[in-house]
Protein backbone atom coordinates (compact mmCIF):
# COMPACT_ATOMS: atom_id res chain seq x y z
CA UNK A 1 0.00 0.00 0.00
CA UNK A 2 1.25 3.34 -0.75
CA UNK A 3 1.47 6.19 1.69
CA UNK A 4 0.94 9.85 0.45
CA UNK A 5 1.62 12.85 2.55
CA UNK A 6 -0.29 15.73 2.90
CA UNK A 7 2.58 17.79 0.60
CA UNK A 8 2.19 15.23 -2.10
CA UNK A 9 -2.00 15.50 -1.74
CA UNK A 10 -1.54 19.65 -2.23
CA UNK A 11 0.94 19.14 -4.66
CA UNK A 12 -1.53 17.47 -7.30
CA UNK A 13 -3.22 18.37 -10.35
CA UNK A 14 -6.61 20.01 -8.87
CA UNK A 15 -8.97 17.88 -10.76
CA UNK A 16 -6.97 14.39 -10.21
CA UNK A 17 -6.54 15.65 -6.43
CA UNK A 18 -10.57 16.14 -6.60
CA UNK A 19 -11.24 12.56 -8.06
CA UNK A 20 -9.16 11.05 -5.41
CA UNK A 21 -10.51 12.42 -2.42
CA UNK A 22 -14.04 12.34 -3.56
CA UNK A 23 -13.49 8.44 -4.21
CA UNK A 24 -11.95 7.75 -0.58
CA UNK A 25 -14.86 6.84 1.06
CA UNK A 26 -16.13 4.68 -1.72
CA UNK A 27 -19.74 4.35 -3.22
CA UNK A 28 -22.20 7.28 -1.06
CA UNK A 29 -25.66 7.84 -2.01
CA UNK A 30 -26.76 10.88 -2.73
CA UNK A 31 -29.46 12.66 -1.84
CA UNK A 32 -31.63 16.23 -2.09
CA UNK A 33 -32.10 18.06 1.08
CA UNK A 34 -34.61 20.43 1.05
CA UNK A 35 -35.60 23.64 3.42
CA UNK A 36 -36.99 27.24 3.89
CA UNK A 37 -35.80 29.63 5.43
CA UNK A 38 -38.01 31.80 7.76
CA UNK A 39 -38.72 34.41 5.44
CA UNK A 40 -40.14 31.19 3.30
CA UNK A 41 -37.60 31.09 0.83
CA UNK A 42 -37.47 27.37 -0.51
CA UNK A 43 -33.57 26.07 -0.92
CA UNK A 44 -32.75 22.41 -1.99
CA UNK A 45 -29.07 21.09 -2.15
CA UNK A 46 -27.27 17.67 -2.65
CA UNK A 47 -25.26 16.20 -0.44
CA UNK A 48 -23.80 12.90 -0.30
CA UNK A 49 -22.71 12.67 3.38
CA UNK A 50 -26.48 11.75 4.61
CA UNK A 51 -26.02 8.89 7.25
CA UNK A 52 -27.80 6.72 9.83
CA UNK A 53 -26.92 7.13 13.33
CA UNK A 54 -29.20 5.45 15.10
CA UNK A 55 -33.01 3.65 15.08
CA UNK A 56 -33.76 4.26 19.15
CA UNK A 57 -33.78 7.30 19.61
CA UNK A 58 -34.21 7.55 15.92
CA UNK A 59 -31.35 9.70 14.38
CA UNK A 60 -29.89 11.00 11.47
CA UNK A 61 -27.52 13.34 10.05
CA UNK A 62 -25.67 14.92 7.19
CA UNK A 63 -22.51 17.02 6.86
CA UNK A 64 -21.66 20.22 5.68
CA UNK A 65 -19.19 21.97 5.12
CA UNK A 66 -17.90 24.91 8.19
CA UNK A 67 -19.93 28.10 7.73
CA UNK A 68 -17.23 30.09 7.08
CA UNK A 69 -18.84 30.78 4.28
CA UNK A 70 -22.62 31.25 3.97
CA UNK A 71 -24.54 27.74 4.27
CA UNK A 72 -28.37 28.16 3.37
CA UNK A 73 -28.89 25.08 3.99
CA UNK A 74 -27.42 24.63 7.39
CA UNK A 75 -28.65 28.03 8.26
CA UNK A 76 -32.07 27.73 7.59
CA UNK A 77 -31.85 24.09 9.81
CA UNK A 78 -30.98 25.75 12.62
CA UNK A 79 -32.95 28.56 12.30
CA UNK A 80 -36.33 26.45 11.58
CA UNK A 81 -35.32 23.32 12.98
CA UNK A 82 -37.20 21.98 9.68
CA UNK A 83 -35.65 20.01 6.69
CA UNK A 84 -36.42 16.90 4.45
CA UNK A 85 -34.03 14.57 2.93
CA UNK A 86 -34.77 13.27 -0.50
CA UNK A 87 -33.90 10.31 -2.96
CA UNK A 88 -32.54 11.14 -6.00
CA UNK A 89 -34.67 9.19 -8.94
CA UNK A 90 -32.78 8.36 -11.94
CA UNK A 91 -34.44 11.41 -14.11
CA UNK A 92 -33.67 14.21 -11.72
CA UNK A 93 -30.17 13.60 -11.41
CA UNK A 94 -28.89 16.58 -13.56
CA UNK A 95 -31.35 19.19 -11.79
CA UNK A 96 -30.18 17.40 -8.32
CA UNK A 97 -26.69 17.79 -9.35
CA UNK A 98 -27.25 21.48 -10.60
CA UNK A 99 -28.43 22.41 -6.96
CA UNK A 100 -24.49 22.10 -6.04
CA UNK A 101 -23.78 26.28 -8.21
CA UNK A 102 -23.61 28.78 -6.11
CA UNK A 103 -27.09 31.09 -6.20
CA UNK A 104 -27.70 33.96 -4.16
CA UNK A 105 -29.62 33.26 -0.58
CA UNK A 106 -32.56 34.96 -2.13
CA UNK A 107 -32.38 32.62 -5.53
CA UNK A 108 -34.56 29.25 -4.96
CA UNK A 109 -32.75 26.38 -6.34
CA UNK A 110 -35.96 25.02 -7.21
CA UNK A 111 -36.73 27.91 -9.63
CA UNK A 112 -33.29 27.40 -11.06
CA UNK A 113 -33.19 23.45 -11.27
CA UNK A 114 -37.04 22.65 -12.37
CA UNK A 115 -37.11 20.46 -9.67
CA UNK A 116 -40.62 20.68 -7.72
CA UNK A 117 -41.25 21.51 -4.27
CA UNK A 118 -44.16 20.02 -2.91
CA UNK A 119 -45.86 20.13 0.81
CA UNK A 120 -47.69 17.59 2.92
CA UNK A 121 -49.45 17.24 5.86
CA UNK A 122 -48.56 20.45 7.17
CA UNK A 123 -45.02 20.19 7.48
CA UNK A 124 -42.65 23.21 7.21
CA UNK A 125 -40.03 22.02 5.03
CA UNK A 126 -41.07 21.34 1.32
CA UNK A 127 -40.32 17.83 0.08
CA UNK A 128 -38.68 17.24 -3.75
Amino acid sequence: MKHVSASEIEGMERIFRLNLINSLSGYKSANLIATKSKEKGANVAVFSSVTHLGSDPALIGFVTRPATLPRNTYKNIKDTNYFTVNHIHQDMIAKAHQTAAKYEEAVSEFSKTGLEEEYLDEFFAPYV
